[in-house]
């Protein structure tokens, strides 16, 4: 049976890069891009015509930053899909980045060079606003919509005899000292976007305690770090163009620096490929490039949730 392929966030970037992959990997897919913006969803579905001619590729409208859009679009998964075998969570915004410069020339000639650009700690902050549902921002986009999203597709999901598999793009970002169990949607800090992501690895983890045993099996990736127009929004271009000579020569000491969309997609693609059941819920699939731009994923233990980190008496994930 042909397999059902849903990648939310598929017009440009990671999402369309692992859409490329896929259909190089199967050209039975039945894959469906779910995108925001359907002019440039129009425009990715051609192009991946051009390449793969016998390609079924559905189109979606979704905005996960809203409930009303997940909910329609829910209803339109249901009504095309009898099941689906992947659910790529790949959606996801940094509204209004704002750089430490300080920090950011500090940095370039310190001895923590890598590990600023690998994970952005210190030099990254946001500005989040509430969106039309009265929810933060990006706390709705990276997490909330996805959230809804999986609960209205649990039938097609979880189904008996049936192996399904849910995908996170988090991040290395995602950092537990940006997450509160007081604040969930990050209303009160200057961190959303890490705060989302550490959210999205917690919830992996709930999923697959709750939800192995009905055939659903969910797993988190971090892309490393790659250019696309979210990481472009965050300097001027101008820096950009200063700054990428130095970063392919960094590469030559680090395996973060995917730099690309295509390699940014290496360990979605390798988790396409694996069985569920041999997977470690614990673990984040790291996509790695190396100075020679040989790509490979990488697993690495991911910290547990921020209940058990604080020792408290009752935690979320593991009841």
């Amino acid at each position: 049976m042909e397999k059902v392929v849903v990648v939310t966030g598929a017009n440009s970037g990671i999402g369309l890069a692992l859409c490329e992959r896929l259909l190089m990997e199967d050209r039975h897919l039945r894959l469906c891009l779910a995108c925001r913006n359907m002019q440039r969803a129009e425009a990715a579905r051609s192009a991946l015509l051009a390449s793969h001619a016998d390609a079924r590729i559905d189109l979606l409208h979704l905005d996960v930053g809203s409930v009303r859009s997940v909910l329609t679009a829910a209803e339109e998964i249901r009504s095309r899909y009898n099941k689906i075998d992947f659910l790529y969570l790949n959606a996801g915004i940094m509204p209004n980045p704002q750089v430490n410069l300080k920090a950011l020339f500090r940095g370039l000639f310190s001895r923590k060079v890598i590990h600023m650009f690998a994970t952005a700690e210190g030099l990254l902050t946001q500005r989040d606003l509430l969106n039309s549902d009265g929810l933060q921002e990006v706390f709705a986009t990276n997490l909330f919509g996805h959230f809804i999203l999986i609960q209205e597709l649990e039938p097609l999901l979880c189904r008996a005899g049936h192996r399904s598999r849910v995908v996170w793009t988090s991040s290395s970002n995602a950092r537990r000292s940006a997450f509160s169990m007081e604040d969930i949607q990050h209303g009160n800090g200057t961190e959303p976007y890490s705060s989302s992501k550490y959210a999205s690895d917690m919830l992996s983890l709930a999923l697959n305690r709750h939800k192995n045993n009905q055939g659903l099996f969910s797993s988190v990736i971090c892309p490393g770090l790659v250019m696309t127009n979210l990481t472009y929004g965050i300097l001027p271009s101008f820096l950009w163009s200063l700054i990428m000579p130095i970063m392919y020569l960094i590469r030559l000491f680090t395996n973060t620096f995917t730099l690309t969309p295509y390699n940014g997609a290496e360990a979605l693609h390798w988790l396409f490929l694996q069985k569920p059941e041999s997977l470690d819920p614990r673990v984040k699939y790291h996509s790695l490039t190396s100075g020679f731009g040989t790509n490979y994923t990488q697993k690495k233990m991911y910290i547990i949730c921020a209940c058990c980190a604080n020792k408290s008496s009752t935690c979320v994930v593991f009841p």
